[in-house]
């Protein structure tokens, strides 16, 4: 085998390695917030987005069903981590948006976790952490891609 198909197999097999871990992170923090895994992700969309959502931009972002998503910010909205609030473009639509509180109750839960990745990126150049940062936004974009291909080819059996 050569280096290079070497060096790609490792990185497939430390990738998969990384998303079987970071499924098992994601379930221990909600299950340390009272919050379902989807629930906890669909939070920390809003947190990076920042902007307000529609229950349809985050059924897009989550590929959840409109129906769910729905059910989904009405359990966000009991747990006080999103507030539902009129669309001043748009009355009769209603945006999602993160509660004052949800950025510092997401915050203390990350905190350790946040500081171990830190520690990890630390021994890194300023160069590879442009490397992984470039590498981390393209396979972002694969993913998406390929959950919405997905998507579109379970609706094309079911019809």
């Amino acid at each position: 085998m050569s280096k290079r198909a070497e060096l790609l197999k490792r990185i497939a097999d430390e990738s998969r390695r990384h998303y079987a871990a970071w499924t098992v992170l994601n379930q221990a923090l909600a299950d340390h917030l009272g919050l379902h895994p989807t629930d906890l992700q669909c939070l920390n969309l809003l947190c990076l987005d920042a902007e307000p959502l529609t229950a349809g931009g985050i059924a897009k972002l989550t590929g959840l069903t409109p129906g769910s998503a729905t059910r989904l910010v009405d359990r966000l909205e009991k747990a006080g981590l999103v507030e539902r609030r009129t669309d001043p473009a748009d009355r009769r639509r209603a945006l999602v948006a993160l509660a004052p509180d949800a950025m510092a109750r997401m915050g203390a839960a990350w905190e350790a976790p946040g500081q171990a990745f830190r520690d990890v990126l630390a021994g890194y150049t300023d160069e590879e952490l442009a490397v992984i940062g470039d590498y981390l936004g393209r396979v972002t974009g694969v993913g998406r891609a390929q959950a919405e291909r997905l998507g579109r080819t379970a609706q094309a059996r079911a019809s």
